[in-house]
């Protein structure tokens, strides 16, 4: 591979998922609730059962979402955040009270058919510095006899989510896999726990970080083309960074004893904005080539049979933590109002359909008068600054979709974001600068009610 580490092409921090079962694959993604106008729930729902999923990853017990997957025929893993390990290692009485509420009510009350409980997101990422390297365990095994007492130990099981940097390998190879010193004899606690108790592993995978860290990563091989520079490792062949990477887990399983557990990836997708690489065609190409493969009842060199991928994500989220990128506001599939971005062939000669029932906001726009003009900069940029706080305006950052904008229409977005996300309020259309409505062609905003 032109003198380049094969493992620094893994990515570090997802979405889309099937599953084989008695012949017959389905599909999995990630319902992510960072939004400023989040889709109804039960919208939702009806749009992942008009695409065929039939199972959904939540990163947080939302109640709304969890009423609203009752009795739909999905599966649940329901998502515990890292910034509530704490509370659950210290108590097996918070964790107790954590399942009555998030897990028993919805299966008894509404029929929800919660499987899997995610114990944290990633919580061993080197950029968490050790933050969650105590109390992670400690959550998994009070976590898991809370569901034992609850009645529910045979049905919902436990997970934790993994972030490929969790591996490293000596010889720059899927076969040389292991888990990093630092958090070696931990991971094998928290892997042999999951095993006695019947869990799974959950990797996630990105080859899109893997392409957008490293420059000399090779495009291709971040994609199902198979026409990438392939690495050999030994009998096997890679040509995407997909295979490479499961395979890297798979090899640190076996190497400690565990080749036999279960393995599922939580996270894998790609993004439509904010980055060079981050377009539609990249995301459609990426997407599409993970559904065929999967549909194809393909697994990976050292694990040939299927297993669950939950695409990351099913629709945007503009008010997510835009931290790592402005790109993770983008990895939706659909649109943040549940709109189509682009086409999917999803098998069976399906494609992907939008959400139905969606209530709009009217046809209206906030916009930079055009007396107003651009005489002076700083003025009109502190009001962009204002909008651009409470609002979504990644889109129009260098390098996106929208960023080579005139000042103007720079400043009309902003403003329009803004007074969007605040459903339209009439103040929201008054800055320092002089604005004025205007009809817009399409629509804008959602209103959303969760009565």
């Amino acid at each position: 591979m032109g003198g380049l580490s094969w493992f620094s092409f893994l990515f570090f921090v997802g979405v889309l998922g099937f599953e084989s079962s008695k012949g017959v694959w389905g599909l999995a993604c990630n319902w992510g609730l960072q939004s400023t106008h989040p889709l109804p729930p039960d919208i939702v729902v009806r749009l992942m059962k008009d695409n065929g999923f039939d199972k959904v990853k939540l990163f947080e017990a939302d109640p709304f979402a969890l009423k609203a997957l009752g009795k739909s025929g999905i599966q649940v893993m329901v998502g515990i955040p890292n910034d509530m390990l704490a509370s659950l290692a210290g108590s097996p009485g918070n964790a107790e009270a954590w399942v009555q509420q998030n897990v028993s009510t919805f299966v008894s009350k509404f029929g929800t058919d919660i499987r899997f409980v995610a114990i944290g997101n990633e919580p061993f990422l080197h950029s968490y510095k050790d933050m969650f390297i105590q109390t992670t365990f400690p959550a998994l095994q009070n976590i898991q006899a809370a569901l034992v007492k609850a009645g529910l130990g045979k049905k919902v099981k436990v997970t934790v989510p993994l972030n490929a940097d969790v591996l490293q390998t000596g010889s720059s190879l899927p076969s040389g896999g292991d888990f990093r010193p630092d958090i070696h004899d931990l991971m094998l606690k928290i892997i042999k726990f999951l095993q006695d108790n019947g869990g799974i592993v959950t990797i996630n995978i990105y080859p899109f970080l893997s392409l957008q860290a490293d420059p000399n990563f090779p495009k291709e091989f971040a994609f199902f083309s198979n026409t990438a520079n392939p690495v050999v490792d030994g009998p096997i062949t890679y040509t995407n960074v997909y295979d490479a990477n499961f395979d890297t887990l798979i090899s640190a399983l076996e190497k400690n004893g565990f080749g036999q557990i279960p393995v599922v990836i939580g996270e894998v997708g790609w993004p439509t904005d904010c980055d060079p690489n981050a377009n539609i065609d990249n995301a459609r190409r990426f997407n599409q080539g993970l559904l065929d493969h999967i549909a194809k009842g393909q697994g990976t060199p050292k694990r040939p049979a299927p297993t669950d991928v939950y695409i990351f994500s099913l629709i945007d989220e503009d008010n997510k933590s835009v931290e790592p990128g402005n790109f993770e506001r983008h990895w939706g599939i659909f649109n943040y109002d549940g709109s189509v971005k682009y086409q999917l062939n999803m098998g069976k000669g399906k494609t992907i359909v939008p959400a139905k029932g969606v209530k709009y906001l009217a046809r209206q726009w906030c916009v930079l008068s055009p007396s107003a003009g651009v005489s002076d900069p700083n003025v009109l940029s502190q009001s962009i600054s204002y909008a651009c706080q409470y609002a979504d305006c990644t889109s129009a950052s260098p390098g996106s979709s929208c960023g080579n904008l005139d000042p103007q229409r720079n400043a009309s977005y902003a403003f329009n974001m803004y007074y969007q996300t605040m459903n339209q309020r009439k103040d929201a259309c008054s800055f320092k600068t002089y604005l004025w409505l205007r009809p817009w062609i399409r629509l804008s905003h959602l209103v959303v009610s969760r009565s």
